[in-house]
């Protein structure tokens, strides 16, 4: 190989010249200042190597860009740092042609006459704003990224040709129009205020914003909710109906939760015996289809959970959809799977006792209150058990309970709903308005109404809108004052900002207005805080946050009640009656937490009863593996599997070092060094005390902790118990770990297979 200064290079315009090591030189060495144990001349010399005669300049720069990023460690975290400010440098070259960024207002001008902005920018807005917004801007916070936030915001936010990879636009930029959309109709004397606040909020990473709002805010497509929630009545026109749907919104970025709980049994009757019903594999498939028929704006594929009750009778074919077992007739492998539970059902496994499965449409009234009114649903199953005229199938409660768990336990991918706590501790009074699913990543816990055609006016879609608060970022409690007003605004701002592909869902948006507002960075927010996920005083200091989060966000609701109206439905929730958060919860929580409450909910009751709420519905604590991310926070509510998590993505492996790892890499509990699930479930039973919706809430498993190497069943079905004792409403993922070594991190996918909830 001839030596590295004899190489001839491409530049961008297609004219060769010798390489200049010196240019170079000066580029890693300006992406190194002020970063400590990053060594420039070990970047190079890795660089240097792959050097080729007639290497473009853009390879050069990826190369270099590669070799930093290579370095990540434990012992040389930095080097993330480093990486992303060469790729920071690299992006902007890309995207204008040289570092420095042009005005707002030129940029702005530019994309949008090539189609890639929303054009109402350049009408809402004159150029003196523009001018003043620039002012604010400070395109320097892009060198706060991470090497993986870089490489995320390339392969899902940024504005590009997702054909050619071409990006056009830098990072906040992005940050900085999503807020000009939001608060586009405010008034003109305060929108340029809230604008500033809410970017300097998101761009300085105290507030984290969704894949949908993210990727799609600022273009000329408007629909930004992560989550969407489909119920399907037993019908084909509902079936038809509920297909179409979730194409539309699969096609428009949103992660699908599917109710196919009321579809009927193989062979039930169909018009009075005419025919045999086909059950529910047909019409599962066709959902499946449905969700694969579209990617989701090129961003990532589409992904669902479906949903049905544990009683159904078809659930020991159902349970199986996911296993590895089996042919393609009998298996649908490409949805995740919902299984519904309730109170009834965990006491005859308690009792040691049988369950009796039926097909929904022939026990009339069961499905209804088997969500609505717990006391009604007993005592109709009993009834129904006892009538020898009606179909049904009887099985010990153990053998169900441990299909279930053992098909969770192998897929890690059938998730758990306990339906009665979902109405019971809930913002909706159930028998208006009762909770029958939840969404693709377990967290949301909304109202639904089937709907028989995609203009049907009683149809309910449910849409949930999400955000995070940054927990690591905030000094002190009182920050999530300002910040909840903030995203209670933008996000309901944007309910009437976006567009309605499906009829129901505007409905349901009017009449609900809900919001759902989590948390990342949790892990980290208790490592800071000198406490971990084993300790007990993590319990106190969760009660505190937590109670903080939400009566600091219904305090910004009410104020937004005051200015525009409560929505629609307030009457049909449980606020309206003068009901909170804190008036029903599982009261199996205080067992293990007695922090007291801090702030003034009887005030905060008065004014929601006097002036209304305008959301329905604002916390849910999702998932959140790519928003985490990009502000260098550890994921959502879940400990690290490693001080260096190797993150698995589309855009290929990521190296992630959790915050402040010097500072605290002693405090910080790894997930396979907690002792098992009882610590994480009793926090999250004291997170759900306050959360209105759910929590996307995970189980592990290290097998080697147990004899023989494997899990045991009981232990299964005591978690399974235990979280139900302290009022979860929903489980998530259940994970086991593989055996890797924890030392250098361990391989974690992108989250729910691109489901957009994954903040």
């Amino acid at each position: 190989m001839q030596s590295t200064e004899q190489l001839m290079v491409t530049k961008r315009d297609g004219r060769t010249e010798p390489i200049n090591l010196d240019k170079i030189h000066r580029v890693v060495d300006w992406a190194a200042e002020g970063l400590s144990n990053v060594s420039v001349s070990q970047v190079e010399l890795r660089s240097h190597i792959q050097f080729y005669n007639g290497i473009r300049t853009s390879d050069i720069h990826e190369t270099i860009i590669k070799s930093a990023a290579d370095l990540i460690s434990e012992d040389t975290p930095d080097y993330q740092y480093l990486a992303a400010r060469l790729a920071i440098f690299h992006l902007r070259k890309i995207a204008f042609g040289q570092f420095e960024p042009p005005s707002l207002f030129d940029h702005v001008t530019l994309q949008t006459k090539e189609g890639r902005y929303d054009p109402h920018l350049l009408q809402d807005y004159t150029r003196a704003e523009f001018d003043e917004l620039d002012a604010h801007l400070d395109h320097w916070r892009d060198m706060n990224f991470s090497y993986g936030a870089v490489k995320q915001l390339e392969g899902k936010y940024l504005i590009q040709n997702r054909v050619t990879k071409r990006i056009y636009e830098s990072p906040q930029f992005l940050y900085m129009l999503v807020a000009m959309c939001l608060f586009a109709r405010y008034p003109a004397d305060t929108r340029l205020g809230f604008i500033k606040r809410f970017y300097d909020a998101v761009s300085q990473f105290k507030i984290s914003l969704p894949t949908p709002i993210m990727a799609g805010v600022r273009t000329p497509t408007r629909q930004f909710s992560s989550c969407v929630l489909i119920e399907c009545d037993d019908s084909l026109d509902s079936i038809n109906a509920t297909t179409s749907a979730i194409v539309r919104y699969v096609s428009q970025r949103a992660g699908i939760g599917i109710n196919g709980g009321r579809i009927r049994a193989v062979g039930s009757e169909i018009r009075g015996g005419e025919a045999q019903h086909t059950g529910c594999l047909p019409f599962f498939k066709m959902f499946q289809a449905a969700v694969k028929s579209c990617s989701q704006g090129g961003v990532r594929g589409g992904a669902a959970t479906l949903f049905y009750p544990m009683w159904h009778l078809e659930v020991e074919t159902l349970l199986v959809l996911k296993n590895n077992r089996g042919v393609e007739e009998n298996r649908i492998r490409h949805l995740d799977y919902g299984v519904q539970i309730n109170r009834l059902l965990y006491q005859r496994l308690i009792k040691g006792s049988h369950i009796t499965l039926f097909s929904p449409h022939d026990v009339p009234g069961l499905y209804e209150a088997f969500f609505a009114d717990q006391d009604e649903f007993e005592r109709l199953y009993e009834m129904y058990e006892q009538d020898p005229a009606i179909r049904k199938r009887s099985l010990p409660a153990v053998e169900l309970f441990s299909l279930l768990m053992q098909e969770r336990a192998s897929t890690g991918r059938i998730y758990i709903q306990n339906v009665d706590h979902c109405n019971t501790h809930s913002p909706f009074q159930a028998d208006r308005a009762p909770v029958r699913q939840s969404n693709l990543c377990m967290e949301i816990a909304l109202p639904t109404k089937p709907l028989n055609d995609l203009n049907d006016p009683e149809g309910e879609i449910a849409l949930c809108t999400l955000s995070a608060f940054n927990l690591g970022a905030l000094e002190s409690l009182d920050e999530l004052d300002g910040l909840a007003e903030l995203i209670v605004r933008a996000l309901d701002a944007l309910l009437d900002y976006q567009d309605y592909p499906v009829k129901a869902a505007l409905n349901a948006t009017n009449k609900r207005r809900s919001l759902g507002v989590g948390v990342i960075n949790y892990a980290y927010y208790l490592a800071k805080n000198g406490t971990r996920y084993s300790d007990p005083a993590a319990l106190g200091l969760t009660h505190r946050t937590f109670e903080a989060i939400q009566y600091y966000l219904l305090k910004a609701s009410v104020q937004l009640s005051r200015e525009y109206g409560p929505c629609e439905a307030f009457d049909e929730t449980t606020y309206a009656a003068g009901l909170l958060p804190t008036d029903t919860y599982k009261k199996d929580v205080d067992g293990i937490c007695n922090e007291p409450l801090h702030l003034d909910w009887e005030a905060l009751r008065a004014d929601i009863v006097k002036h209304g709420l305008r959301n329905s519905t604002l916390t849910a604590l999702m998932p959140s593996e790519t928003s985490s991310q990009i502000a260098n926070a550890t994921n959502g509510i879940e400990p690290p599997r490693g001080l260096v998590s190797v993150k698995q993505s589309k855009d290929g492996i990521l190296r992630q070092v959790v915050p402040e790892f010097e500072k605290y890499k002693d405090q910080y509990e790894l997930l396979w060094q907690m002792p098992g699930n009882d610590d994480y479930l009793k926090l999250v039973g004291v997170m759900q005390k306050f959360v209105d919706q759910s929590i996307s809430a995970n189980t592990n498993y290290d097998p080697q902790r147990f004899e023989g190497g494997r899990v045991p069943m009981k232990q299964l079905l005591r978690d399974l118990l235990l979280a139900y004792k302290y009022g979860v409403k929903t489980l998530y993922y259940h994970n086991t770990r593989d055996g890797a070594d924890d030392s250098h991190g361990e391989v974690e996918d992108d989250g729910c297979a691109g489901g957009a909830c994954k903040i």
